[in-house]
């Protein structure tokens, strides 16, 4: 009995807790209803309060600016006649003093004094304006900002007419252009302009492309300014330059300084020139002379035919000697040009890559400073090859004179101390000889 009133009592305390907090969720819940009405209500108010502030101080600064003028027409009502006459005398003595001022300007201008006096003020102020508009038109030095040379900002005056200005700074004159709103230097010029501001008149120097000689003229370069473009290439090009130059000069030198071929066409024209002795043999030099030294001391037909040909070759070696150079210098000069060429080609492109290629003028100029390297690759080849070719065939001819007067003393067999046994062993020695391959050679 007693645990089932205890459980009842449990029950109905569990009830009444359950409504006595639903009333509490209740009331929270109409409180903020209550809340978020009165907020709404406040927000309302406060914007109408707002608006009727404005309209409240505007309707005061109106009543101000009333109030202002009333109280300065009220000043004026209680001004003394006095003063108003005071005020108007002085009126007239401005406005006295401004046509004076009028009148003065259109003298000067060159306007007569009798028409200037009939014009009314309207009038004048007109002809002030057309007046002002041609002065402004005439050319005058005027205080502008210019950027100099080496970048600096400098105060000079400047004389602008039409599209040309030029300028004053310390002693020098110049010419300048406006670029991106900014004056900018142009070019020097002589230093007689700048008497035209103390005299106001003198002659001036126009340049009628308006600019483009002066930049034409910047652009041009001297020819180490030229060559030091290319870059690390052009110092093989220079240096194969130089050598081929070098080997040129010393076998132009080398192969005009040797003694003349005397010509022998035939076997009676030696003897006879031999038989005289004298003068007639001391025509003999050089090569030549070697030559026929080798005839005269040989012992047998195969001997000196031997060592003809063994003369022959060392002379051949001499002449062709050091030639080969400036042959490969022709064909590698032009190589090292191409080879400047691409690696300056290769940076050009890897700069457009990096900075984009929006400036034509960095691309121009980088492929300008790329072809500097084939200029100069031609330029050395060229000469190098005619020069080649010009020593190669004065050698070969030289060559081919003393080739020929070795097979004439080949076959002079009188002009040895022993003959071959038979006749057809020293035609066969000669035959080889003329062929070029001497006997013993086999």
């Amino acid at each position: 009995m007693k645990r089932t009133l205890l459980l009842i009592m449990l029950a109905w305390a569990s009830a009444g807790a359950g409504a006595q907090q639903q009333d509490m969720l209740n009331k929270i819940e109409s409180a903020k209803r209550s809340l978020n009405s009165a907020e709404s209500r406040i927000v309302k108010e406060r914007v109408s309060l707002s608006s009727t502030l404005s309209q409240l101080e505007k309707d005061v600064m109106s009543l101000r600016d009333k109030t202002a003028v009333a109280r300065r027409l009220a000043d004026e009502k209680t001004l003394s006649l006095s003063k108003l006459e005071e005020r108007l005398s002085e009126w007239k003595e401005q406005q006295t003093y401004q046509q004076n001022l009028l009148n003065r300007f259109l003298q000067q201008q060159g306007l007569p004094f009798n028409e200037v006096n009939a014009m009314d003020t309207a009038a004048k102020m007109a002809a002030v304006s057309d007046a002002a508009v041609k002065t402004a038109s005439l050319p005058g030095w005027k205080p502008r900002t210019l950027v100099l040379e080496n970048g600096e900002l400098a105060s000079v005056p400047s004389l602008s007419v039409g599209p040309v200005t030029w300028f004053k700074h310390n002693d020098a004159v110049g010419l300048a252009e406006t670029v991106s709103g900014r004056l900018q230097t142009k070019g020097m010029l002589p230093s007689g302009l700048a008497a035209t501001m103390q005299e106001q008149a003198g002659t001036v120097v126009l340049d009628p492309t308006l600019g483009r000689a002066l930049t034409r003229e910047s652009a041009n370069e001297g020819v180490i300014e030229h060559v030091v473009k290319g870059g690390i290439w052009v110092v093989p090009i220079l240096l194969f330059a130089l050598i081929a130059t070098v080997i040129g000069l010393l076998k132009v030198v080398q192969l005009l300084r040797l003694p003349k071929v005397i010509p022998v066409r035939s076997q009676a024209m030696l003897d006879k020139i031999l038989q005289s002795g004298g003068a007639a043999r001391a025509q003999f030099k050089g090569m030549q002379e070697d030559l026929l030294k080798i005839a005269e001391q040989a012992v047998t037909f195969r001997d000196r035919d031997d060592q003809l040909f063994v003369q022959l070759q060392q002379d051949r070696q001499t002449l062709d000697k050091w030639i080969n150079a400036v042959a490969v210098t022709a064909a590698v000069a032009p190589l090292l040009g191409l080879l400047g060429t691409v690696s300056g080609m290769i940076e050009t492109f890897r700069m457009m890559t990096s900075f984009g290629s929006s400036d034509p003028e960095v691309i121009s100029g980088g492929i300008a400073k790329a072809l500097v390297t084939t200029e100069l690759g031609l330029i050395v080849a060229i000469p190098a090859l005619i020069l080649n070719a010009l020593l190669s065939r004065k050698a070969r001819q030289y060559y081919t004179e003393l080739e020929n007067f070795a097979l004439i003393l080949s076959g002079d067999e009188g002009n040895t101390h022993q003959e071959y046994p038979d006749a057809q062993a020293r035609d066969t020695d000669t035959e080889l000889l003329g062929s070029g391959h001497p006997s013993g050679a086999s």
